[in-house]
């Protein structure tokens, strides 16, 4: 499903602290599901991961498996649980699934699932991590993210690259 087929909105709202227990609940699915391929924990990433941080109200989370070639098994078990495979531009080159909560069109959850190995994952969290500790950041970052969505509430690709290059840029000052 491309973006261009989602019916919902770019829309920030306020956090909601409920996001975490929200993303609790989910965690342990994904977890029990994707046991025998899983590596490390699933995380809470993105927005609604950043106390006080404007968000959508969709819950991102991501995982890592042992390898991207075990694909169907775990794809057939996330959909035992509810999850359903809503394949993105990239994932076949970035070596990653996607899915999500409760239907494509509509998601509250969204899963990002990597090849462990993948760096991606690590800039995931160090940006997460980056601005759960930098609360000037994190204004900024959904200072941003609100003027996008105000801009045009359905442009995704346009979105996300207007996001871009603050992102990049927090990532090159928290590596240094």
């Amino acid at each position: 499903m491309s973006d261009g087929e989602r019916q919902d909105p770019i829309r920030m709202v306020p956090h909601d602290s409920a996001w975490a227990a929200d993303f609790e609940r989910e965690r342990a699915l994904v977890e029990r599901a994707l046991a025998p391929w899983l590596v490390g924990p699933v995380e809470h990433i993105g927005s609604t991961a950043v106390a006080g941080l404007a968000a959508k109200p969709i819950i991102d989370m991501m995982a890592c498996v042992s390898s991207y070639d075990a694909g169907s098994e775990a794809i057939a078990e996330l959909d035992r649980v509810g999850w359903v495979h809503a394949p993105e531009p990239d994932d076949e080159v970035g070596r990653k699934w996607s899915f999500c909560r409760p239907d494509p069109i509509r998601r509250t959850h969204h899963l990002h699932v990597y090849e462990s190995g993948s760096l991606l994952p690590q800039s995931l969290i160090a940006f997460r991590d980056h601005l759960r500790s930098h609360p000037e950041d994190a204004a900024e970052y959904g200072r941003i993210k609100t003027a996008l969505a105000a801009e045009d509430d359905r442009d995704r690709p346009r979105y996300r690259a207007g996001k871009a290059p603050f992102i990049r840029a927090v990532l090159a000052r928290s590596s240094r």
